[in-house]
Formats: C-alpha cells, sequence, structure tokens
C-alpha cells in the first residue's frame, strides 16, 4: 500500500477568532465567547484569555475571577457556520477526501493529488494561506503519514502554525511523545501508566503489548499501536446512517444541569451542520441526549419527534430536563443526536473522532 498523506487542520480559537476579526478592538484584549452571568459557561477563548487559566467549558464566574478584564461576547452560531463552511469549501477545492470532526477542524487525504508538486506540506501551507487570504481567520495545520499523528501535529505549533511529521521521522516523533497527548489518554489513564514507570511512547514500546493489554485490555493493544505511530483508520467522507450525533467531552467537568443548558445550543448547531452537509431526504425519527458524568456513568435518552426537520436546542430541553435530575452532579461529556426511520433511503453521515 502506498504512504499515505494526511493533513488535520485545525482553526484557531474559532469563535473567538471569528469575534476579533469582525471587531478589531478585541483583538488586544483577553476575551471569552460564551454565556455570560450565573450560569454562563466558556464556550472558547483567545489566547490572551488562555494566558491567564481561562478554558472552554469553564464556568464565566470562575473565567472572571482567574481574569478580572475579561471580555464576554455572546456566541453567534450562525456567523460560525457561515465560516466553518468557508472553510470547508476552501478544504474540497483540494480534494473530495475531507472529513469534518465539527465546525472548525477537519482530516484530509493527499495522498494521490498532484498539484502543488504531490507535497502535502505545501498544500497544508497554500490552505493556510488561502484561509487566512478569505475568511480573515488562521488555521495550524499538521502533515503526517495517518490521522493520529497528523491530529497531535496540528496541536503542536499553534497557533498559525504548520508541523509535518515525514515517514522517516515517525519513529524518533513518537518516542520521545508524552502519553498524555495520545487520543483516550485522560487523567486517570495517564497515571496508570506513570504507576508502571512509562512516560513516552518509547516507554510503552518497552513495555510490550502483552503487559499493556493485561492492564488496559483492549484499549492496551490501541495504546500499543499508537505508541509506534500506527493508524490504519481512512478519511471516512461518509456512511449510510441510521443516525447522526455530535458529543463533546469538556477538558474540565460541567458544573451541572445549568451548565449543560448553556452548551446545549452549540452542540445543537453542529449537529445541524452534519445534517445539512449532505442532501437529506430521511425524516428524523427521534431525538437523543448522551451524558457521561465525571464518575463515568453514562446515560442516553431518547424520544420520538416526528414532526422536526432541523433541532434546536429547545427540541432537547426536554429530554435534558427528564436526564439530568440534580444540578449538582459534575458532567464530563455531553451528546445530542438524531435517529432516522429505517424504512427511508439511506442518508450521509459524517465520522467523529473525538
Amino acid at each position: 500500500m502506498s504512504q499515505r498523506k494526511i493533513i488535520h487542520v485545525d482553526c484557531d480559537c474559532f469563535y473567538a477568532a471569528v469575534e476579533m476579526r469582525d471587531d478589531p478592538s478585541l483583538r488586544d484584549v483577553p476575551l471569552a465567547v460564551g454565556g455570560d452571568g450565573g450560569r454562563g459557561v466558556v464556550t472558547t477563548c483567545n489566547y490572551k484569555a488562555r494566558a491567564f487559566g481561562v478554558r472552554s467549558a469553564m464556568p464565566s464566574s470562575e473565567a472572571r475571577r482567574l481574569c478580572p478584564g475579561l471580555v464576554m461576547v455572546p456566541t453567534n452560531m450562525n456567523k460560525y457556520r457561515a465560516v466553518s463552511q468557508q472553510v470547508m469549501a476552501i478544504l474540497r477545492d483540494m480534494t473530495d477526501l475531507v472529513e469534518p470532526l465539527s465546525l472548525d477542524e477537519a482530516f484530509l487525504d493527499v495522498s494521490e493529488i498532484t498539484d502543488h508538486k504531490g507535497s502535502a506540506t505545501l498544500m497544508a501551507r497554500h490552505l493556510r494561506e488561502r484561509v487566512q487570504r478569505e475568511t480573515g481567520i488562521t488555521i495550524s495545520a499538521g502533515v503526517a503519514p495517518n490521522k493520529f499523528l497528523a491530529k497531535i501535529a496540528s496541536d503542536w505549533r499553534k497557533p498559525d502554525g504548520l508541523f509535518v511529521i515525514t515517514p522517516d521521522e515517525v519513529d524518533a516523533f513518537v518516542q520521545a511523545l508524552p502519553v498524555e497527548k495520545l487520543f483516550g489518554v485522560g487523567q486517570v489513564t495517564a497515571g496508570k501508566l506513570h504507576a508502571l514507570g512509562v512516560t513516552t511512547c518509547g516507554d510503552m514500546q518497552a513495555l510490550g503489548a502483552e503487559v499493556l493489554i493485561e492492564k488496559f485490555g483492549k484499549q492496551g493493544y490501541r495504546l500499543f499501536e499508537m505508541a509506534h505511530g500506527r493508524d490504519e483508520r481512512p478519511v471516512v467522507v461518509s456512511r449510510v446512517a441510521k443516525s447522526v450525533s455530535v458529543e463533546r467531552t469538556f477538558s474540565q467537568d460541567l458544573a451541572g444541569k445549568a451548565a449543560c443548558e448553556s452548551v446545549m445550543p452549540s452542540l445543537v448547531a453542529d449537529l445541524n451542520l452534519r445534517l445539512a452537509r449532505k442532501s437529506r431526504d430521511k425524516p428524523i425519527h427521534k431525538l437523543f441526549v448522551k451524558i457521561r458524568y465525571s464518575d463515568f456513568s453514562t446515560h442516553t435518552l431518547e424520544r420520538v419527534r416526528d414532526q422536526i426537520s432541523e433541532p434546536e436546542a429547545t427540541d432537547y430541553q426536554p429530554l435534558l430536563d427528564e436526564l439530568v435530575t440534580r444540578e449538582d452532579r459534575p458532567v464530563r461529556l455531553m451528546g445530542v443526536g438524531v435517529r432516522f426511520r429505517n424504512d427511508e433511503a439511506p442518508v450521509t453521515q459524517l465520522r467523529l473522532f473525538d
């Protein structure tokens, strides 16, 4: 099999970048986008705010405590959706093999592209220049032989960065890579690995597949493959779908139901972008909400909603009310989705990496 060339692009602090583009006075201040007031949550923030420790999914009150000069602006999903569609159209001018992950990031498989001398690095440079010129925002890009490494690479020189991992550099790169950088390795798994004396992928290689599988089950084999920089997953443009959903894992747990409510509009906007990506002939049959709490217990609730064509946050509110009965229980992950009738023609669904 010929060597894949994968690019992962990620818009830098996307919602905040759009707001700073549209109002230059916001460029020199710590800025957060999201809900203000007692129940508000930060959706995203610029790098000046991040320097104070402000993070997405953080309660706005805590963000203001960390950064007294923080400027808050409300989310404007219609505006962000429009910019996202511009960015995705630019990516699709390069190749049809584009797998969007959310409004602000996507994978491209450019293995067969001959433009730009067939160089994925030159392609990534071209995409970054064109996105900045045409949309006024910056994207960071990672170039690598597979999706896993490309996603790590795009984060390597953020913001407004480009990082390339060539096939010859993979072994040396992963040897020194901290285990925390691996997809699916949170604090708990990292702690278990550290207890085994493992801090880098090189340490994990030395430990061996058998020990990892014994300690972590199926995930152990995935860890071993990632530790060698291996990932065979293709860029997936579409597949026949019975449902479409989006979910988000928060870097800091949501404080309870009120925080979940403030995150809901941006989740539903991502869902609708996903639904609208291709023609949608298939009627919605059910809506569902998924919640994972900080203790990792996971609950999903679905209800028949036949009359809805484009769901709104208010359509999910009754499900959230029924599913989340305690205000004070921290939420780690939240997802929303739709299920279709089985007797209709298939529609397109886009796969989530995260």
